[in-house]
């Protein structure tokens, strides 16, 4: 590690702070005693289509139900947004994975709780993700977040959570639907029933989250689809990279 200072606070671009995000994060540490604190991850648009994708992000359709996502959440969580540590807890637990081109933050979460790490969140630190503006680079950022999770679980041998796995064998089943229907009548209708329900929740989701946030619930439906599909693929493409062919890290 290059920094020399006894906290080690972590600000990334495409995001904005409150003016005492620091002041919280040192604060949040000496209250909390934990290894590791942040804010929510809070996702905020600038026009246009980056308000679907940010009004979109929000919602538990693409985060999940992950408590990153929940802006009011105090205390212990699986991972946070961006992070501040004190300087012992690199120490004990190891600096980021630099093998890794997504993901590093939360490897290194997933690492240290399993070596007895506190991870805490707090909503007195707050910060505003700015998210892509455009479709093709949601679907890029998605398909990279999707791959490099593969290189995680294959690290780790498992994943951090089964959350992680639905999008990958949603778009698996969307793969092999079609030759399933063309040999079994009950798999034509399981295809179709899939299909269907997928429709309704991701329209049904749509028209109340652009309620809500005043976005357009037709392109709410494109942006789900694209988290969803864009996630799922570069799974799909890090299970054939990682774990059948076995490659590792920034090789791949």
């Amino acid at each position: 590690i290059a920094a020399t200072g006894s906290v080690i606070i972590r600000m990334d671009v495409h995001t904005s702070y409150a003016d005492n995000y620091v002041a919280e994060c040192v604060a949040t540490l000496r209250r909390t005693g934990a290894d590791n604190v942040g804010g929510p991850w809070v996702a905020r648009g600038k026009g246009g289509l980056s308000n679907v994708i940010a009004a979109a992000f929000q919602s538990r359709l693409v985060s999940g139900g992950g408590r990153a996502h929940d802006l009011s959440f105090e205390g212990e969580v699986d991972t946070v947004y961006l992070g501040c540590w004190p300087r012992e807890s690199f120490e004990r637990f190891g600096g980021f994975d630099e093998d890794l081109v997504r993901n590093q933050d939360d490897e290194w979460n997933l690492r240290a709780r399993r070596a007895g790490a506190r991870i805490w969140q707090s909503p007195t630190i707050v910060s505003h993700y700015v998210p892509r503006s455009s479709l093709r680079s949601l679907a890029r950022q998605y398909m990279q977040y999707g791959y490099w999770k593969v290189r995680v679980i294959q690290k780790h041998r498992l994943p951090a959570s089964p959350r992680h796995l639905v999008p990958a064998l949603f778009v698996a089943s969307l793969l092999t639907g079609p030759f399933l229907a063309l040999v079994s009548r009950w798999g034509a209708l399981g295809y179709a029933a899939e299909l269907l329900a997928y429709v309704v929740l991701v329209v049904g989701t749509s028209v109340r989250v652009g309620l809500a946030r005043r976005v357009s619930p037709s392109s709410l439906t494109v942006v789900f689809a694209t988290y969803h599909l864009a996630y799922g693929l570069g799974f799909l493409r890090g299970v054939v990279d990682f774990l059948v062919l076995r490659h590792r890290g920034r090789a791949a």
